[in-house]
Parts: C-alpha cells; sequence; structure tokens
C-alpha cells in the first residue's frame, strides 16, 4: 500500500529472509537486522518507487504452498501464444500482525472466494536487455469472483533452475471498495482517503514440465 505508514505490506511467504513484517506486528518474529525500515515511518508519504520494500534476493525452499499455476509458451524466441494461470491462495497471506490479518481475510472473504486468480491472455513489448527479458503481461485477475483487466509489468531470467519472473501492477487504493466491498463499512484507509494506491505482485520461478517420453508400439 502507498503510504504504507511502515506496517502496509504482506506476503505469502514469511519464512524468506528477504521479507520482515512492519511495525505493530505480533511477537515471535525473526528480524533480518539487514533489512531496515524506511525512515519517514508512521509518515503519510507516498512511496512508488521502491516496491516491493523488502524484495527477495535468493531463491530458497523456505515458502508455504501458496501458489501454484502453469504457463505455456510455444515460443521461447518472441513469446507468442503464450497463456498461462496462477492461482494464490488468499489465506496465505500476511502482513505479521494476527488481528489485522484476520481482518484482512475476513474482508477477502478467503472462505467463500479460497483463490485469487490471474490468467495471461499475451506478453507485450517485450524486449532484452542482457540475460533478461522486459516487458508487459496482459490479462484478467479474478478476486471474489470479479473479473478485473490487468496489465503488469515483468522481467523474466534464468534462476534458481528454472525462468525466474518478477511482475507488479497497481491499481488506485478506491479500486479496493469495489473489489472488496466490506471495506466499506470498516472506515480504514481507503475511506479516509489515507491510502492512495495498491500494488499487487509476484516473484515466481517456473520450471518445465518433465519430458515424457513417446510410448511404443507392441505387438
Amino acid at each position: 500500500m502507498s503510504p504504507n505508514l511502515n506496517h502496509l505490506w504482506g506476503t505469502t511467504c514469511p519464512g524468506d529472509s528477504s521479507w520482515r513484517p512492519g511495525e505493530g506486528r505480533s511477537s515471535g518474529w525473526y528480524i533480518n537486522p539487514k533489512l531496515k525500515l524506511p525512515k519517514y515511518g508512521y509518515a503519510n508519504v507516498d512511496d512508488t518507487v521502491n516496491v516491493p520494500l523488502f524484495p527477495r534476493i535468493r531463491v530458497y525452499p523456505s515458502c508455504v504452498e501458496a501458489v501454484r499455476g502453469e504457463v505455456v509458451a510455444p515460443d521461447t524466441v518472441k513469446w507468442k501464444g503464450t497463456l498461462g494461470t496462477i492461482m494464490v491462495k488468499g489465506e496465505a497471506f500476511v502482513t505479521g500482525e494476527t488481528m489485522r490479518d484476520l481482518l484482512m481475510h475476513q474482508v477477502m472473504q478467503t472462505g467463500q472466494f479460497p483463490d485469487i486468480a490471474f490468467s495471461l491472455d499475451s506478453l507485450t513489448e517485450l524486449n532484452k536487455r542482457g540475460d533478461t527479458l522486459h516487458g508487459k503481461a496482459v490479462g484478467v485477475l479474478t478476486f471474489r469472483d470479479q473479473k478485473k483487466p490487468t496489465v503488469a509489468v515483468v522481467k523474466a531470467f534464468h534462476d534458481a533452475g528454472g525462468m525466474r519472473v518478477l511482475a507488479k501492477w497497481r491499481v488506485p487504493a478506491l479500486d479496493l471498495l469495489a473489489m472488496t466491498p466490506k471495506l466499506h463499512y470498516l472506515g480504514l484507509g481507503v475511506n479516509s482517503n489515507i491510502w492512495h494506491d495498491f500494488f499487487m505482485g509476484a516473484d515466481i520461478v517456473f520450471r518445465p514440465a518433465p519430458v515424457v517420453p513417446e510410448g511404443r508400439g507392441s505387438n
């Protein structure tokens, strides 16, 4: 969220050493001392550049099972015809403060709508800089059974034994009122215009599907 007020960010992988919960967190968290909080503290300061605040530096097998999906890429030169779907468990999102997370899941209605999905229709404006592919992913975000056309900025590169893809997009915070109607009754930052931009993103490693050998006929 922007402004994040030093606590409004979340993850589906709280065990990653590159992430830290915000201020006002519940007890029991280990905080990597190298991960410093922004100097603006709880001040109402927009930051649309440092998103995410704590990006994943290296890929470790420390994440809970929260994301699943598949991408089919028949052309890995120009990436034409690339299609796919990514599913995320809403219950897996945490901010580090138990009561806040419970309220977040209630607002998201994760019991009734457990998954958030992004369906990829095409990749556009692709260009390669060094070993990294940059472009935009065009598709549809499905949240609480509501479908919203979405364009995400993406970059992809080889890492951790596969193709690592980083994606990011943002929506005006006021759009959250339509995405999560329960916010109307809670009087949080979107109602009072404290929240301005809401960011979503993904850091995913895709690995090639195992090759199934062709069957041989028998007599």
